[in-house]
């Protein structure tokens, strides 16, 4: 094959830190109940006049999973993604000897990065008269750490790289990191991205922009609900996801587990307006990524969609589907995880991605918890609700993600064939 041929690429191990804080299978076995992870946001210290918006958080013990050294090492976010990239490494059945791949290499994403400790070195300053930053602050919280971390922890000497495309973030990683490997620059890649956004700077600011969903102790657990009249908003939370993504050629020779293709990626950019998003961007995306994969709407039977649950996304993002899917977009099934697990920014796309895999390797589509009567501007496509659907028959899958500044990236998915 010649370097100008794209390579197909595999995708051979998945790995998450979810708010369930559960293992792979029990964390899907989960998501196809439509149980919810989530709560009430409690902060430990502030005195600020802060409501209690519903979030997502994780029982993550970092000590526990990566050990304490490269605990005392890391932000949050960081320790987030270097747990999840294990697993997928583990769930790849690739061993961590500490010998360097110049082939191998690290994709990551993540929004806000380490904002917990930019908040905490604030918070000392300001607060508790302590003085200034750790000097290891600039190394702990910039968006590149986890990747670097990830990349010295597992030896990867191929190219490491972070993107930070607000909520698109890991989307455009895992679809970069697909490019590299088609390109034959890579041979294998970890793919995904970090999120500990619970920082009470990040809460204020998005409670400002009245986009968080309304919630209190009874109905918290529901306070997510896209697509359903009377939606209040989105659910913040933190979590990781990663996914092994291989030449397929090199997975086969090794005797890797594949659990699909990934076949196609389109990214476009709205270039209409900083936060409101439009479905004609939307479409070039996902039509981007099906005619790579050589997908016709007949050939996908599910979208993990963005949905977030805000009054203008949602129906936007439905409007781009109907557009591209046509007559195909009845029987289209269609669903947002987001309302059991939250919004996780920058780690969404990672996240969606690993369940829209999980998904279509099981032949199971989640559903859209808490959805019982779908907005009527947001009809037209086959939204499934309160369970999700068992045995069901379909050769591709794909998982979208829509960010601030109009960045969209859709990753399409393929059985193996």
């Amino acid at each position: 094959m010649s370097k100008a041929d794209p390579r197909r690429v595999a995708v051979t191990g998945v790995g998450l830190v979810d708010p369930f804080g559960s293992d792979t299978d029990s964390f899907f076995a989960r998501i196809m109940r439509g149980e919810s992870a989530v709560t009430l946001y409690h902060h430990p210290t502030s005195q600020t006049d802060l409501s209690q918006p519903a979030v997502c958080c994780t029982s993550f013990s970092p000590e526990q999973t990566i050990g304490r050294a490269l605990t005392s090492a890391t932000d949050r976010y960081s320790q987030l993604g270097l747990a999840a990239a294990f697993e997928a490494w583990r769930d790849a059945g690739l061993e961590r000897n500490g010998a360097a791949s110049d082939d191998y290499g690290v994709s990551w994403g993540t929004g806000v990065g380490g904002a917990l400790t930019y908040e905490k070195g604030y918070t000392d300053f300001f607060e508790r008269s302590r003085r200034g930053m750790s000097p290891l602050s600039v190394a702990l919280a910039m968006n590149k750490a986890a990747a670097a971390n990830i990349a010295i922890a597992l030896g990867l000497g191929g190219a490491c790289l972070s993107y930070s495309v607000a909520c698109a973030s890991s989307a455009v990683s895992i679809g970069e990191a697909y490019r590299r490997i088609q390109s034959g620059n890579d041979t294998l890649v970890v793919a995904g991205g970090s999120e500990a956004p619970l920082a009470l700077s990040i809460m204020l600011a998005w409670e400002a922009m009245r986009v968080v969903a309304e919630g209190n102790a009874e109905t918290a657990w529901r306070a997510c609900r896209p697509y359903q009249e009377g939606r209040t908003g989105l659910v913040l939370g933190e979590g990781s996801a990663a996914m092994v993504l291989e030449d397929w050629d090199h997975a086969v020779a090794r005797g890797a587990h594949i659990y699909c293709e990934l076949a196609g990626y389109g990214q476009s950019c709205d270039h209409s307006h900083l936060v409101r998003p439009n479905a004609g961007g939307q479409v070039k995306a996902i039509t981007a990524a099906m005619d790579e994969a050589g997908l016709a709407p007949a050939d996908v039977g599910y979208v993990n969609t963005h949905g977030t649950g805000t009054q203008e996304g949602d129906p936007i993002e439905i409007d781009a589907l109907r557009r591209v899917f046509g007559d195909a977009a009845a029987g289209l099934a269609v669903s947002s995880t987001k309302s059991m697990h939250g919004h996780l920014l920058g780690a969404a796309g990672a996240m969606e991605a690993v369940i829209t895999v999980l998904a279509l390797a099981r032949q199971q589509i989640p559903p859209t918890a808490h959805l019982q009567q779908v907005s009527a501007d947001c009809e037209g496509v086959r939204h499934v609700m309160d369970q999700g659907l068992h045995d069901v028959a379909f050769r591709a899958a794909i998982s979208n993600s829509f960010a601030f500044g109009g960045s969209n990236a859709v990753l399409a998915f393929r059985q193996i064939q």
